[in-house]
């Protein structure tokens, strides 16, 4: 291996990481966010003129590692107010080689431009849909339907709750319906809570994992201070 990383290993996230520590924004208030083997560029208006900087240091940044920007498979995105104000708004010139797009898939879930949870909700409730499909097509072949359940959990339960906490709050009541009619044809357990209390668990356990992980980072804050002012 001369560049980047081996894909598909159980180092390759980690390992992702390393090999991007020193790719940093050059303007103050733009960010770089990288994760498993995305980066995402993330610049505010006030700093839309050095968009095109930021870009070629990503190329720079590139062919010193051996590697090349992929533009075909980069994206842009705008993220603007809604309504009057946002129409108002004159947008900048799109990046060269670099399509714009007013919606795009972050780590599996559908963000659009207006920031909300339309294109998701719509991407699962399809994506859902396929998969009853196929669970019908199992049971027409024989399929038991303890089998069918498991399939069922493993499957379109995984898909409903993934990042749940980022979107659940902006589903509509006929969204939320989806899971009755999966009980009426027989494909999940009874005994299954409503999807408003799925999405009310997934909540807590979000937040109470994240407020964990501040009382951590401020314990361990607190033991440095007091170690240096012992020492």
């Amino acid at each position: 291996m001369t560049a980047s990383i081996i894909q598909g290993s159980g180092l390759w996230p980690a390992a992702y990481l390393v090999n991007t520590a020193d790719l940093r924004p050059l303007q103050a208030g733009n960010d770089i966010i990288k994760f498993a083997d995305d980066t995402y560029l993330i610049v505010p208006a006030v700093n839309n003129n050095y968009c095109c900087d930021e870009l070629s240091n990503i190329q720079n940044w590139a062919t010193a590692n051996n590697l090349k920007l992929n533009c075909q498979k980069s994206k842009e995105i705008i993220f603007r107010a809604r309504g009057v104000r946002g129409k108002s708004v004159q947008l900048p010139p799109p990046r060269q080689s670099i399509d714009r797009t007013d919606k795009l898939t972050v780590l599996g879930a559908v963000i659009n431009d207006r920031m909300t949870a339309a294109d998701h909700v719509g991407y699962w409730l399809s994506s859902c849909s396929s998969l009853l499909y196929m669970s019908r097509t199992l049971r027409n072949h024989g399929t038991p339907e303890a089998s069918l359940k498991d399939i069922f959990r493993a499957t379109v339960m995984a898909k409903i709750l993934y990042c749940a906490p980022a979107w659940s709050g902006l589903c509509s009541a006929a969204d939320r319906a989806f899971l009755r009619r999966c009980k009426r044809s027989g494909y999940c357990e009874l005994s299954v809570p409503t999807m408003a209390k799925l999405f009310t668990d997934a909540d807590d356990a979000y937040f109470y994992v994240y407020c964990q992980t501040k009382i951590t980072s401020c314990r361990h804050s607190y033991l440095n201070v007091k170690h240096r002012l012992t020492h």
